[in-house]
């Protein structure tokens, strides 16, 4: 299957906003790739090589790209530079200079899907001394013999900008439709194992059948079960039936581990294998895991030197560092809390109730230095739990979590089975789509940000609010380097972009508003941090939006 035909698509996809059309052009594409290309195809359409989950990277920059195209082409950096000044858009700078091609191939062949993949595992294999040149070599010989829409899209694959508003959920309906399967058949495979390469070869060749016997698998992540937000341990224990497992609410990062005998991996909330970032939590689960195989989840910490919780931003330190990482266990020492256990020695445990799980967790771990398991009280008293909520925040912690001791684990499922329990109005994780340039001193930087839910219906994002304060001049020149290649549009000061980066917001309240479609705006939003744990579709959504504005109405009734 030629790569000319993927890039067709990709053009299409360009030229629709409706979801609709978008999700019949995929299906139809799919109807039509071989078997052989089938686990491969979804991640590109999705702008990508491999899943999240996958450690394997391409690690190119723009720098390399250029250098790459420039060789094919014969066109020189500096002037793909140039034209990057009036395109604002490298993938179209680069479909030019093949226009303008100077180097002939003797043996030049059209670009086939396969061939283009293959390339790409080698580049994310390459390592080592000379390993950017050997990158350049594999990019280049692919820019070869690409067309120049071939070389558009090709680039943005690369650099990770595709701009086809291709999602998970559009992704899954296509997929569906396509293969004339059940889509929430095809949205319990995928949130079984995490990889649509997988799902969508099960949906072609085994169908329904096969996709209602898709099973969790040992170094594929699950997607998290997630939890609502409480007005407090009163609501929680009438949601939960008038008994609940209470467990402290760790201000730490979320983590699924698999264990697979000596093999352990350990996946971040937004499923990225975090685990050479953590030796020292690896050794300590070999040690006090006593199972051969599991998969079971915890909260990890950052401690400070008195023993209380850091914020969580010290973990994702911890997982971004690649190089010196003795050195950052000594600086952000981790403590792993335990809560939950979805497998073990070859039984699923995610349809037994949470009050199960917590026990066959408990006969496997034995408590350890770093390791432990989180701290829970199961009570009916909402005395007793008020007192368990006002001791974990002495300690420093976020709050509580109360659990309903006969709840199945539902991945990805955002339900009132898990309640969150905290002193205040919960923050809100939102992605950016637009910005406006600054003016005076701040002239070179976008210094307001449009930001915006996630609709699961729609497969898009709805706006809430503009963020312009909480953020130092260093944060606006490191989020104006991040933004700028994912512009798509500009409309004088403003510009649109592309929905990828995700920031906590905090804000005074949430009011009803027409301005905006999603019916809801922020009261003085101001930026918290930046969510490099979470990917656009981890994002908050417009229905928890809505959670808030009642819950916030309900508590001032109070």
């Amino acid at each position: 299957m030629r790569y000319s035909e993927l890039a067709d698509l990709y053009e299409r996809l360009e030229k629709t906003t409706l979801k609709t059309v978008k999700t019949r052009l995929v299906a139809e594409f799919l109807r039509k790739v071989p078997d052989e290309l089938i686990e491969i195809v979804p991640y590109l359409i999705l702008g990508k090589v491999f899943p999240d989950w996958d450690e394997r990277e391409l690690g190119v920059g723009e720098k390399l790209l250029i250098k790459a195209v420039a060789m094919a082409t014969g066109v020189s950096e500096s002037e793909i530079l140039n034209s990057v000044r009036d395109t604002g858009d490298l993938g179209r700078s680069i479909e030019e200079a093949l226009k303008k091609k100077r180097q002939k191939s003797f043996f030049s062949q059209p670009l086939t899907i396969k061939r283009v993949y293959e390339n790409f595992v080698k580049v994310s294999e390459a390592s080592g001394e000379r390993s950017q040149d050997r990158k350049l070599k594999l990019l280049a010989n692919v820019f070869m013999d690409a067309g120049p829409k071939e070389g558009r899209y090709l680039a943005r694959t690369v650099l990770g900008t595709m701009r086809t508003g291709v999602a998970e959920g559009l992704l899954r309906d296509a997929i569906a439709e396509a293969f004339k399967v059940k889509a929430e058949l095809v949205e319990r495979a995928y949130m079984l194992t995490s990889d649509f390469g997988y799902v969508a070869r099960i949906a072609k060749l085994e169908g329904d059948e096969g996709l209602s016997s898709v099973r969790m698998q040992i170094g594929k992540p699950i997607r998290p079960m997630l939890a609502q937000q409480a007005s407090g341990v009163e609501e929680a224990l009438r949601e939960m039936g008038g008994t609940a497992e209470f467990e402290i609410k760790y201000d730490g990062a979320r983590v699924q581990v698999h264990r697979d005998g000596d093999t352990v991996i350990v996946y971040s909330r937004r499923l990225e294998n975090v685990t050479r970032s953590i030796p020292e939590v690896v050794e300590r689960i070999k040690a006090h895991v006593r199972a051969e195989r599991a998969i079971v989840e915890g909260e990890l910490v950052a401690v400070g030197e008195d023993g209380r919780p850091r914020p969580f931003q010290f973990v994702l330190r911890r997982f971004r560092r690649k190089y010196d990482i003795k050195e950052m266990i000594k600086k952000i020492p981790l403590e792993l809390n335990l809560f939950d256990a979805l497998y073990v020695d070859g039984g699923e445990l995610i349809e037994v109730p949470l009050e199960e799980r917590r026990k066959r967790l408990e006969e496997i771990v034995e408590e350890g230095e770093g390791i432990r398991l989180a701290v829970k009280l199961v009570t009916d008293s909402a005395e007793e739990a008020e007192r368990f909520y006002r001791e974990a925040l002495k300690l420093g912690h976020e709050g509580l979590m109360a659990k309903r001791l006969d709840s199945i684990y539902e991945p990805g499922n955002r339900g009132k089975k898990w309640l969150k329990i905290k002193p205040t109005m919960e923050n809100l994780d939102l992605v950016i789509i637009g910005a406006e340039w600054g003016e005076g001193r701040r002239a070179h930087f976008l210094g307001s940000y449009l930001v915006a839910a996630y609709d699961p219906e729609r497969g898009d994002f709805v706006p809430v609010g503009k963020v312009g304060s909480g953020f130092t001049d260093e944060d606006l020149a490191k989020f104006t380097e991040m933004l700028k290649p994912l512009i798509v549009e500009e409309h004088g000061k403003e510009v649109v972009i592309e929905p990828k980066i995700v920031i906590e917001v905090t804000y005074q309240e949430i009011q009803k508003s027409p301005k905006y479609e999603s019916g809801f705006a922020l009261r003085f939003p101001r930026y918290v941090s930046l969510r490099e744990d979470k990917g656009p579709e981890d994002a908050d959504t417009i229905d928890k939006v809505a959670r808030l504005y009642e819950l916030q109405e309900s508590m001032k009734g109070k």
